[in-house]
């Protein structure tokens, strides 16, 4: 049996050109006709892996990776048969060929032969041997250095490294490469593991791009950037209209929409001409294009593509779509289904220059994505079919759960704004104005509310909460606390109990549901307005001068905590002023705590005051606009609402106020007191309509009251009349019969009033009505 030699036995090649190189104990010695030591027979310094044959079992293994004896050399070249003597006859005129000058190269041995340096073009070769060489199987294709000479663009571009093979004179650069893997020799698979190794790092980097997006555009771009230019000139990505959303069934056709597409560069730096042919054609010789055959720009700089494509079914984009798995564009199915895709108007390019890849979600195919390469770069291999296999699937899969997170985050956004007052109202003698904002685009619902009631009396609630957590429980607490405050906000109840209730609804919902809230009802004609607190943020009052003060209120313990008694303090409310309630979100982040938030606020109130000056206080929507800038990057930590309120009042000459007593001569005392007040403010225009309805409504409240009964008239924009009585059954309007002597009181209100409405009190009941003020008033 043959005995073929380990890396160690046999005499090593000398590297290209003549140098020094160490020795194993430091000394150096010329490689010029002999092997360097621990230098393998391919010149790269370090012994290759042993042949199969030398590593069998009853094999002669290497003693160590040192230099080996001459006289083991000696020994060794004695028993070299065959193709092993001539590997080193080989090997020995490499040798001489290296001393000849760098034109030298090395190409691979035949299949069957050991994997070592074959003879190449020297002074002792002729020019023809070497080519022949270079053709034998095994070995690439082309025959010249210009074939896969294109710069490497990235895993598939066919780029050899220092593996590169040369022939002759006409060397291909370090680094020039093929495109073709290689077959079973050592240079070419040391290549082609590169080549692999390539693939992997840049499916991985390209996979953590695309992973990266949190939204649909953010999963495409990252598609678009991982692979332009790395993999492909050009990119086209569909997807269909409208996605699918879970488990939903799309009904009627399949339509894909291009949704984005990318580029190498535009037109007018890739130039013009006909595509080159052949070996040229791999190489982009001259740069030039044949845009009929390659669409990779249109003339204004885009990708010549139709915009919408209606899947026919049993169609060839159909069957490929089904497939799922990645086609070159110069197969049987994908010739057909392109230009389905692209448009019949738009051409499609040659060969293997385009990937048809299916973009396959969890459960169905949700669109299409077309890797281009123009003829400037190596075209694509089969193995770049698994690339583009894995950055369509993770695509998909991102996309997949980008468009539930967007479902998701719909959802939330429409519970957050059913939550919140679509509108404020806008009570008779103040003006409000509000914001919100969420924790962030990741947390687009939370537990912060706002609201603004009209209470009896022309007076209005100011509600503001804060439910602990970031959540929909949270965001479902809050409405169910919201619903409770309007409710109880209607009884009139008083600030303190207001959130005793919301406290035992609270416990009632559960025994880790707690919230903060601050209650106040601001009266006009009194200006006067009282607050209750329960662990909420204080309020900061702005004045008509530009003082801006902390309101002193019982901080109170938090809604959910339960057996804790809400204290209510009565402050003034000044004309003029503008009171700002707040979620500790405006005031508290990890950069600061909530009373050095307090105190900026409150700066920063004084600051925009003084911008408008002492006599005019600025305008509640630029107000709430500059508190908000007072957030920096690092403080929306928490979502923020913000209620404003600003106190006009009404002036005690514009409100009338009586008692009457519960008796027969009541409603004609009403009457007189109305004519009263409309003469003294010169709306005399309305005393008929005035003194029927009066009449009417105090009739009805003396029927039922036990105790006096209240009439108020206010003039503000519009005429307002408010009968208060004890009783709380509410009136009801009916439609009376022909016989009937009564029940058209409320007919009559409902014909002539402007609006009317009745409100049950915690001590009985309001029914008021509006009258328009006339042109002429309404002018001056």
């Amino acid at each position: 049996m043959t005995e073929y030699p380990t890396s160690h036995e046999g005499p090593q090649p000398a590297a290209a050109g003549s140098s020094d190189v160490p020795g194993p104990r430091g000394a150096r010695r010329s490689t010029a006709g002999q092997a360097a030591p621990g230098a393998d027979d391919r010149g790269h310094g370090k012994a290759p892996a042993p042949s199969a044959e030398a590593t069998r079992p009853g094999a002669a293994l290497p003693e160590s990776p040192g230099t080996v004896p001459p006289a083991r050399q000696h020994e060794a070249g004695r028993r070299l048969p065959g193709a092993a003597r001539t590997r080193d006859a080989a090997a020995a005129q490499n040798a001489a060929a290296a001393e000849a000058g760098p034109a030298s190269a090395r190409v691979r041995a035949e299949p069957g032969v050991p994997a070592g340096p074959v003879l190449a073009a020297g002074p002792d070769r002729p020019r023809g041997e070497a080519g022949s060489e270079a053709a034998r199987p095994g070995t690439p294709v082309g025959g010249t250095a210009a074939a896969g000479a294109g710069t490497a663009h990235g895993p598939g571009a066919g780029t050899a490294g220092p593996a590169a093979v040369v022939a002759g004179p006409a060397a291909a650069p370090h680094g020039a490469g093929t495109g073709i893997p290689g077959g079973g020799g050592g240079i070419v698979d040391g290549t082609a593991a590169r080549r692999e190794g390539d693939r992997l790092r840049f499916v991985g980097a390209a996979t953590r791009r695309i992973a990266r997006g949190i939204d649909l555009d953010e999963i495409v771009l990252g598609l678009c950037r991982a692979t332009v230019p790395t993999f492909s000139d050009a990119i086209l990505v569909y997807l269909r209209d409208p996605l699918p959303v879970g488990d939903e069934r799309p009904a009627g056709p399949v339509v894909l929409r291009l949704r984005r597409t990318d580029r190498l560069r535009p037109i007018d730096e890739l130039g013009t001409g006909l595509e080159p042919t052949g070996n040229a054609a791999a190489t982009g010789a001259a740069g030039e294009l044949d845009f009929s055959q390659l669409p990779l720009v249109g003339p204004q700089g885009d990708l010549p593509a139709a915009e919408l494509c209606e899947i026919r079914p049993g169609g060839a984009l159909a069957e490929v779509l089904r497939g799922v798995r990645p086609v070159f564009g110069s197969s049987a199915a994908a010739r057909a289904a392109l230009p389905e895709l692209l448009g019949a108007e738009h051409p499609v390019p040659r060969g293997q220059r385009a990937v048809l890849a299916p973009l396959r979600g969890r459960r169905r195919v949700i669109g299409a994505a077309v890797f281009l390469r123009s003829p400037e770069r190596p075209a694509f291999e089969p193995n770049d079919l698994l690339v583009a296999a894995q950055l369509a699937t993770h695509t998909a899969l991102g996309i997949d759960k980008a468009v539930l997170y967007g479902r998701e985050a719909y959802i939330a956004d429409e519970l957050q704004r059913t939550m919140l007052p679509d509108s404020l109202p806008q009570p008779t003698g103040v003006r409000l104005a509000s914001r919100y904002l969420p924790a962030a685009e990741t947390a687009r619902v939370g537990g912060d509310w706002y609201d603004a009631i009209p209470l009896p009396g022309s007076r209005v609630a100011l509600v503001v909460g804060d439910v602990m957590g970031h959540s929909m429980t949270s965001a479902a607490i809050m409405g169910q606390l919201r619903t409770t405050a309007q409710t109880l906000a209607q009884l009139d109840l008083p600030p303190g109990e207001v959130l005793h209730h919301l406290d035992e609804q609270a416990q009632r919902l559960g025994s880790d549901r707690m919230a903060t809230c601050l209650y106040a009802v601001y009266d006009p004609v009194s200006h006067r307005i009282t607050i209750a607190n329960a662990g909420h943020p204080p309020p900061v009052l702005l004045h008509l001068g530009g003082r801006a003060e902390v309101l002193r209120v019982p901080p109170g313990a938090p809604i959910g905590v339960g057996g804790v008694d809400f204290e209510a303090v009565e402050l003034d409310a000044p004309a003029g002023a503008t009171l700002l309630l707040y979620t500790d979100g405006l005031v508290e982040s990890r950069l600061r705590d909530v009373w050095t938030g307090i105190e900026q606020l409150r700066e920063r109130l004084a600051a925009t005051a003084q911008l408008t000056g002492l006599d005019h206080p600025p305008p509640l929507e630029a107000l709430c606009d500059d508190v908000l800038d007072m957030l920096g990057p690092g403080d929306r930590d928490d979502d923020i609402a913000l209620l404003a309120a600003r106190f006009d009042g009404i002036a005690p000459s514009d409100v009338a106020y009586w008692f009457l007593d519960p008796e027969e001569t009541a409603p004609g005392r009403a009457r007189r007191f109305a004519r009263r007040a409309l003469s003294r403010w010169g709306l005399e225009e309305l005393t008929d309509s005035l003194e029927l309805l009066v009449s009417e409504v105090v009739t009805n409240a003396v029927r039922y009251a036990e105790r006096p009964v209240t009439l108020r008239l206010l003039r503000t924009d519009v005429l307002r009349c408010e009968v208060g009585d004890d009783s709380p059954q509410l009136p009801r309007q009916r439609r009376a019969r022909d016989t009937d002597e009564g029940g058209r009181g409320l007919f009559l209100v409902n014909r002539m009033a402007r609006r009317w409405g009745a409100t049950r009190l915690s001590s009985g009941k309001v029914v008021w009505f509006e009258l328009a003020l006339p042109a002429a008033r309404e002018q001056r």
